[in-house]
């Protein structure tokens, strides 16, 4: 019986500190050698995971929050954001006094020079601010876009709910897919690709964006650091992610022996 694991990125299989623990890294190629898939979920961008996904040897992924889906190093599903409404929401920010970022499978683009919300916030994933183009999305498809304000200020978002899902993610920072996308929509058309059941899914994440697919996969597990709103949705939740939580999880949900700890010491 096949059965695949998507693992979130930040908090999950790179901990506090950004960095990939060696147990993480052991674990995954165990399940790779036992013949379990192993596939990323994130809301990072194709461009932003290219060395995780090296370092894994994982070739398929859930990126953008579902908007750009990867089976084999193969592009196999696309739903970028409406151009028309993206320009209508980039205006009602800028009057509100909010920047935004765009971003497409090789790059991301800010529509000011500099912002130190921008700047902030994406330190956090070990990014520096990108360069100024307000036109970017006028020219490329947007999978993608990051709408920085605090919660509270952004009571004008609910005008755009038509066709854009907003997930916050950091306390100036948003996400924004297109209408219903998620990483569990993502996963529903990777693993239709693999003629996997549901059942046989697996997911590690922490995040708001993380909810849908905890919800949706056969074993949903939550890592310790996960906000308690988040891990109500899991069907497991393991410790922190800087306390073995993958493995621990990983053993809990019976996809690694109890001693694969002493093993790999």
């Amino acid at each position: 019986m096949k059965k695949i694991v998507f693992f979130d990125i930040d908090g999950t299989l790179l901990d506090h500190e950004k960095n990939l623990p060696v147990a993480v890294k052991e674990a995954v190629k165990t399940l790779q050698n036992n013949g379990v898939y192993t596939a990323i979920a994130t809301g990072r961008g194709p461009f932003m995971i290219t060395s995780l996904l090296k370092e894994l040897d994982i070739e398929s992924y859930v990126a953008f929050n579902g908007s750009y889906v990867v089976f084999n190093n193969e592009v196999i599903y696309t739903k970028p954001l409406a151009r028309e409404s993206l320009g209508q929401l980039a205006k009602k920010a800028e009057d509100n006094g909010h920047p935004l970022v765009f971003m497409n499978e090789h790059t991301l683009k800010s529509n000011v020079s500099y912002d130190e919300r921008i700047s902030q916030s994406l330190k956090s994933l070990k990014l520096i601010h990108p360069d100024h183009d307000p036109n970017f999305y006028h020219k490329e498809e947007i999978y993608q876009a990051l709408l920085f304000a605090k919660e509270g200020e952004t009571d004008y978002i609910s005008e755009f709910e038509d066709s854009q899902t907003f997930i916050r993610w950091h306390e100036t920072a948003m996400d924004i897919v297109p209408k219903g996308g998620s990483k569990a929509e993502g996963i529903k058309k990777l693993i239709e690709r693999l003629g996997f059941e549901m059942e046989n899914v697996y997911a590690f994440g922490d995040g708001f964006n993380d909810v849908e697919m905890l919800q949706t996969v056969g074993m949903g597990v939550a890592m310790g650091n996960a906000h308690e709103a988040v891990k109500m949705h899991a069907d497991y939740v393991t410790t922190d992610v800087d306390d073995n939580g993958i493995v621990n999880g990983l053993k809990a949900v019976g996809l690694l022996t109890e001693d694969f700890m002493t093993i790999k010491k």
